[in-house]
């Protein structure tokens, strides 16, 4: 089995892996990547009440042999999913599910995390927001290319973080350029611009304990049409905008600057370390201390 203690880089943060895998390859650590999580498993043959928690990241899984009958849950009707060598599954990020299956002794996988900050980007670039829904539906039907590029991104021989970064763009953009519904339109202008506000006061006030009141003032509407033009227009909530800003500056100062984790969570409206440490872990799969030292 493989060393849980270290194990700290996985997405699924508490999560008993050892009682349904044994991780045979890790891309964080076999290969030095950052860009992209890739790692692979041998299954165990039967699992019921499998709880898997909800992930921030694009999850891919591609079986590699075996066969099962997998049930999965998210909080509705249960839904078939044939485990089947060579059919690739999208996991939809921040929905848990409940698990169940039987299957053979050899049932293995690759399973590929994008980052959600590389997925944000390249929708933005694109021109709107993820139905991840969508995105899973239309995959399951099936794409040969995308299912060789996770099994080339499974088997990396030594590639470098170069290669990881291409490859998790790649795989962002031939997803939701194939199979994303991204928001064509662009807003009314009206609404682009209390938006722009809205992010402006944002970056302003980083540091400091800022609500949704407070941001509404700014583009002078109520919160409840705030949140919905600010959705309609960035794709995100403005709480998670506003997480996302801040973890983008802690990464800059754990990057650039020698500050410690206490003056770096201060200077990114974090209550606490350990609140900066539980959002960043949550956000990027990494701790600070990890992100740092790589």
């Amino acid at each position: 089995m493989f060393d849980s203690a270290r194990f700290d880089l996985r997405p699924y943060a508490g999560f008993d892996f050892g009682r349904y895998v044994r991780r045979t390859f890790c891309s964080w650590e076999q290969a030095g990547w950052r860009s992209l999580l890739v790692q692979r498993f041998e299954h165990v043959p039967v699992a019921e009440d499998l709880a898997l928690p909800a992930a921030a990241d694009l999850h891919l899984v591609l079986p590699l042999s075996g066969s099962a009958e997998m049930e999965s849950s998210d909080g509705g009707r249960p839904e078939r999913i044939p485990w089947v060598p060579g059919r690739l599954q999208v996991d939809v990020p921040d929905r848990p599910s409940l698990r169940r299956y039987r299957g053979d002794e050899s049932m293995r996988s690759v399973q590929v995390h994008i980052p959600r900050d590389t997925v944000d980007t390249v929708a933005a670039q694109l021109g709107g927001a993820v139905d991840y829904e969508a995105v899973a539906a239309s995959v399951a039907k099936g794409d040969p290319l995308l299912e060789e590029a996770v099994r080339a991104v499974g088997f990396p021989d030594g590639a470098s973080e170069l290669y990881a970064d291409s490859a998790a763009t790649f795989l962002t953009t031939h997803l939701l350029t194939r199979h994303g519904r991204l928001r064509a339109d662009r807003p009314p202008e009206r609404e682009d611009a209390r938006v722009r506000a809205v992010v402006a006061l944002m970056r302003e006030r980083l540091a400091e304990p800022i609500t949704l009141a407070d941001l509404a003032a700014e583009a002078h509407l109520s919160v409840y049409h705030l949140v919905r033009v600010f959705r309609n227009t960035t794709g995100q909530t403005p709480h998670r905008f506003l997480t996302r800003l801040r973890i983008d500056e802690a990464k800059r100062l754990l990057r650039d600057t020698d500050l410690a984790l206490d003056a770096i969570a201060r200077r990114c409206g974090f209550a606490s370390p350990g609140a900066l440490s539980t959002a960043f872990l949550r956000h990027t799969g990494v701790r600070p201390s990890v992100y740092r030292n790589s």
